[in-house]
């Protein structure tokens, strides 16, 4: 549902798909990070971070360690800017919360 749902659909505030911009032909300009459907798992769970050392993009079981986190919350430290670019509309709370939960339960390639 993360996929279908957040990655690859915008959404009612007007927020743009994480994968209009993270797919294989944007990816070079945008942390070398391609969420589209085949992509997104494989590039996200124990992935380190193209743009900060030491940091990885989904520690399963550890989301507030998790950089993917980090950076759609706009977290002290991030490098760049935060998730989705700009000044937003970013995640809701509900969408966060879910990719959170997620990663809370393993990060599972369900």
């Amino acid at each position: 549902s993360i996929q279908r749902d957040i990655f690859s659909a915008p959404d009612a505030s007007g927020r743009v798909a994480c994968s209009g911009c993270h797919n294989a032909q944007g990816a070079r300009f945008a942390g070398n990070l391609n969420l589209a459907d085949q992509a997104a798992y494989g590039q996200l769970v124990n992935v380190p971070s193209n743009n900060k050392p030491g940091a990885v993009r989904v520690i399963p079981g550890d989301p507030d360690n998790s950089y993917l986190i980090q950076k759609i919350e706009g977290a002290p430290g991030i490098l760049g800017q935060r998730m989705p670019r700009g000044t937003g509309p970013f995640l809701t709370p509900g969408q966060v919360l879910i990719i959170r939960t997620w990663i809370r339960q393993g990060a599972p390639n369900n």
